[in-house]
């Protein structure tokens, strides 16, 4: 049995999930709104430091199972030290009933593919695992409810990442567990690859922005009728 912990990459947003949060003890108003206003500030900072640009052209190393279902046009999130990631979705992502359990956010089913990501260089995940350079496959997964990971996030939706090269069937929708086996190929650790998915803040498609107190950067994008953001940058606070 593989060890995950999902859950404990306590989901981000200014949607349904929580990211990090200032303690307010203490009668000082002043003080509050000093903390307030710095972390605006910090906030616009921060943002003005990732944009986003696109990439005219699939993936180098596409394998050729993939190329007619990746779009064509990626995205590329440049931060303060250059090339942070780049993304290709899906031409169009499969969708199924909506979940009854209303902490699931988006209708995917599970394993799913839903497109490719690259690292050009040592990144990191949602929990702040290194993941190093190169071609991944993003496929989508809920966390069970269960003991281990039952009410520490509001929300359940993440993609999690596979070396593409352990991923030759892009029409597979891996089980939970076996998406976890095939995760932790690209983590190197007993917990998948993981990040974070939520329902878009802004209706400015495609666009990158700064959400929460840290804050962590938001890729929004509109695929076909589905409206998603993905958490790029940030790690969780639990």
């Amino acid at each position: 049995m593989v060890e995950c912990d999902l859950a404990k990459v306590d989901v981000a947003g200014s949607n349904p999930v929580s990211r990090s949060s200032f303690g307010t003890q203490g009668p000082v108003v002043m003080r509050f709104s000093t903390l307030v206003l710095l972390a605006s500030a910090l906030a616009t900072a921060w943002a003005q430091d990732y944009k986003l640009e696109t990439i005219p052209g699939p993936p180098a190393g596409l394998p050729a199972a993939y190329a007619s279902l990746i779009q064509k046009q990626g995205y590329r999130v440049v931060g303060p030290n250059g090339p942070w990631c780049e993304v290709w979705f899906r031409t169009s992502i499969p969708a199924g009933p909506q979940p009854a359990d209303t902490a699931i956010v988006f209708p995917i089913p599970q394993g799913a593919l839903t497109g490719v990501f690259r690292f050009p260089a040592e990144g990191a995940d949602r929990r702040g695992q290194t993941i190093k350079a190169g071609l991944y496959t993003m496929r989508y997964s809920d966390y069970p409810v269960d003991g281990s990971h039952q009410g520490v996030a509001p929300q359940r939706d993440f993609l999690l990442l596979t070396p593409i090269g352990n991923d030759p069937d892009p029409a597979a929708t891996p089980a939970f567990d076996a998406l976890v086996k095939m995760s932790i190929k690209a983590s190197g650790t007993p917990h998948p690859a993981v990040f974070s998915i939520e329902k878009p803040s802004t209706s400015n498609f495609p666009s990158i922005t700064a959400e929460g107190d840290t804050p962590d950067q938001v890729l929004n994008l509109n695929i076909g009728d589905l409206q998603l953001g993905m958490i790029v940058v940030g790690k969780a606070q639990n």
